[in-house]
């Protein structure tokens, strides 16, 4: 998951130590913007839900981190479609993490750590809305150094490439300065072809492909732990929630258009300030938005660009979340720079991960148990 103190964020069940409270902290900071009147509305409850992802038939699949997957229906959650429990385990961050479809509802996606701590990138297919389990595919590995920041997520973009979040392989204060190491893939979002080869291929305008001395799969470096990014709907723009370590929460941002390549600055920067006395990289892109951890919050939780109906005053409003907070809070922004900040006034818990659904509207993860949707009032 995403903890951020060097040693004991190491939890249970729980999974994140608490300390609370956030502040949107910026030099100039734009005005608070007017906020949607919205309500989360439980719609089930599971057994410590991790993520999710928008499936077949306009259905919602919610992972649970100890390692099944259920298919949220009219009266709450399903049986197990997938149990993988005797396969990893809830120690540290570690889990069921990510879910993930192709954009064909084709093939199933899942990211988890194993017994050993590895993270693993399995795939299955999907007929008729149905998983084939006999079709289980194992497409990348990764060995995690310590039990947190893992990352986990993963999320197919609008140019149908799966991407892949690692975080820096753990401890505290990147020890083994795997975020600016081009030649590791932790501390990095990965983008690679899952289905163009054995166990998958690498597209050929990745920015480092060819590279020496750095990984073909790279799509972004520089990153701590990239707990949940997202692509909006609407424009395709890639938006990641990076946890801190001890002072800086940090959204990043890069357009459609970008060719990758992007340096997020950890652990030479913590958002936009010298990390333990390091240079600020001549590449560095600096977050869109940061908020100071003494006054909001301890982790965030990455969200989306809302692009549903029901709530018309929150379309294109970014809302994400803070594990140690709790308050659904927005961001619009326009041309990578914040115009505005939102607070939409209701609070969901230990806010662990948001799901999209096929039709844009938005649910919300509490690690308590909570799976809820985002309503209007």
């Amino acid at each position: 998951m995403k903890v951020r103190t060097r040693s004991s964020a190491i939890i249970g069940a729980l999974f994140l130590a608490v300390t609370l409270t956030l502040t949107t902290a910026s030099a100039d900071e734009p005005p608070a913007g007017p906020s949607a009147q919205v309500v989360l509305t439980e719609v089930a409850r599971a057994q410590g839900p991790s993520a999710g992802a928008a499936g077949p038939d306009g259905k919602v699949w919610i992972a649970e981190r100890a390692g099944t997957v259920r298919i949220l229906g009219d009266y709450g959650l399903g049986d197990p479609v997938l149990d993988i429990s005797d396969e990893t385990t809830t120690d540290g961050e570690r889990g069921l993490l990510g879910v993930a479809f192709d954009p064909e509802f084709a093939h199933f996606y899942i990211s988890y750590t194993d017994l050993e701590g590895t993270s693993t990138i399995d795939e299955f297919a999907v007929a008729d809305g149905q998983l084939q389990p006999d079709t289980r595919r194992t497409v990348l590995t990764q060995e995690q150094p310590y039990p947190n920041h893992n990352g986990g997520d993963i999320k197919f973009g609008p140019d149908g490439y799966l991407y892949i979040a690692f975080g820096d392989g753990g401890s505290g204060g990147d020890p083994h300065g795997n975020g600016q190491n081009l030649d590791t893939l932790l501390g990095k979002i990965l983008r690679i072809d899952p289905r163009g080869g054995e166990p998958y291929a690498i597209p050929s305008d990745n920015p480092f492909v060819a590279q020496d001395g750095a990984k073909d799969e790279i799509w972004a470096y520089g990153l701590r732990n990239p707990w949940r990014f997202s692509f909006d709907a609407g424009t395709g723009d890639l938006l990641i929630g990076d946890v801190g370590q001890s002072e800086w929460e940090e959204i990043d941002w890069a357009p459609a258009s970008s060719k990758g390549g992007e340096n997020y600055g950890w652990s030479s920067m913590e958002g936009n300030h010298p990390f333990r006395g390091g240079t600020e990289p001549a590449n560095h892109v600096p977050p869109v938005h940061e908020y100071d951890r003494s006054g909001l919050g301890c982790s965030v939780t990455g969200g989306f660009v809302y692009r549903g109906e029901a709530i018309a005053d929150l379309a294109g409003s970014y809302v994400y979340s803070d594990y140690c907070d709790g308050t659904l809070r927005t961001l619009r922004i326009e041309d990578g720079a914040v115009t505005e900040e939102g607070d939409l006034g209701v609070e969901g818990g230990e806010v662990i991960s948001f799901v999209e659904a096929g039709d844009g509207e938005l649910y919300v993860l509490a690690i308590g148990g909570a799976v809820s949707r985002l309503d209007p009032a």
